[in-house]
């Protein structure tokens, strides 16, 4: 029965996602039935973008100290998130988030975790770039000694084949970023196995027990997480008033009034809507197992702590400048609560929410870095 309702919710959200599509010459390899991401008609997907867009994920050269590249980030291994709390910019600048894995993106309706409107992967990658506060790449001041590095017998052939020309331009860098970044799709974890293919022992029984409780309406998991991404913030050409991902999960109440720290605000910092106080989009749960640590901050180190959390119904805080109680801040989610869970749920939850890991994307050649073992 879970796996029938799971065909019908997963083949709903795949069809709400389809639509025409630029022409492209991309081999997605997807799995029958499920949707490209939804692909914006100035940059189609070429073999040629992404290639070109692999080599400038991995360049040092991207920052203007050559200190940092965006796999610096956004490992593969790690589903291209990365083990700190939060970021740390080329020049040594703590940041503010933690950095999101890259999976499965360019089905994601808003990008970030906090920021309602940026909906665009061109747009978004121009943030790390050229941010000056805080600093990551670096690369304002520094634009002509940056796109000089490109100009060399290695480059030249990658833009000509990607754009038509041996140009070097940051749009066209932003655009073959944006288009390797879409490529990351991980579809092959033992819940696709299961659930989508039909590969009865795809999963364990521990794992399959653990998957009842996820999507069970006694713990509300996959209300936030759902979807065939296991996220709400799913690509469907709606308007995002009327399909809001981001959540406030009961995490600060540092003045009763349920206030969140300056720097951690949510999207409030965007829409000055006291309702979207403290609200962060819920990411996707694919990868989840190797992705850690975890929440925007970066606050939880493992899927026990997550669980815990939960299952708290928030976060009490008891003394610093954040204290407060998370669990009754007044614009908490009603989807978290008190809930009683009991240590075997607990292991099966957790059993599951590893069963989401999907090695084959961990390891695949054509996502990792291009220069090592490059003479």
């Amino acid at each position: 029965m879970v796996r029938f309702l799971l065909v019908v919710f997963v083949s709903f959200v795949l069809v709400a996602c389809g639509g025409k599509q630029p022409e492209s010459d991309y081999e997605w390899n997807l799995p029958k039935g499920y949707p490209r991401p939804t692909i914006p008609h100035d940059n189609p997907m070429t073999e040629a973008r992404v290639q070109l867009g692999r080599y400038l994920f991995y360049d040092n050269n991207l920052s203007a100290n050559k200190a940092q590249s965006c796999a610096s980030c956004h490992i593969q291994s790690l589903a291209f998130s990365e083990p700190l709390p939060v970021s740390v910019g080329s020049t040594g600048e703590i940041l503010k988030r933690n950095a999101s894995s890259l999976v499965n993106v360019g089905y994601n309706a808003t990008l970030t975790w906090a920021h309602p409107y940026l909906r665009s992967i061109e747009r978004q990658v121009l943030i790390p770039m050229f941010n000056e506060e805080p600093l990551e790449l670096g690369i304002t001041g520094f634009e002509d000694e940056i796109m000089a590095r490109f100009d060399n017998d290695l480059y030249k052939p990658l833009f000509k084949e990607a754009f038509g020309d041996e140009e070097v331009e940051f749009d066209r860098i932003a655009k073959a970023l944006s288009a390797f970044v879409r490529s990351l799709v991980s579809f092959n974890s033992p819940f696709d196995r299961y659930a989508n293919m039909g590969i009865d022992d795809a999963m364990t029984e521990q794992e399959i027990r653990g998957m009842d409780v996820f999507f069970s309406e006694e713990f509300d998991c996959h209300h936030c997480h759902g979807g065939f991404n296991f996220t709400q913030s799913i690509d469907e050409d709606e308007e995002i008033d009327e399909h809001r991902p981001f959540h406030n999960i009961g995490m600060y109440n540092i003045d009763g009034k349920g206030s969140y720290p300056t720097d951690h605000v949510g999207a409030f910092e965007i829409t000055r809507r006291k309702k979207d106080m403290g609200g962060f989009r819920a990411p996707t749960l694919r990868n989840v197992g190797v992705s850690a640590p975890y929440m925007h901050d970066g606050s939880f180190t493992t899927l026990e702590e997550v669980l815990d959390f939960y299952i708290a119904g928030g976060r009490l805080i008891e003394d610093g400048p954040f204290k407060g109680d998370g669990r009754e801040n007044p614009y908490k989610s009603q989807f978290v609560r008190p809930l009683e869970m009991s240590d075997e749920q607990k292991t099966d939850l957790i059993a599951f929410l590893k069963a989401l890991t999907d090695e084959e994307f961990l390891t695949n050649p054509a996502h990792s870095n291009p220069f090592v073992g490059a003479d």
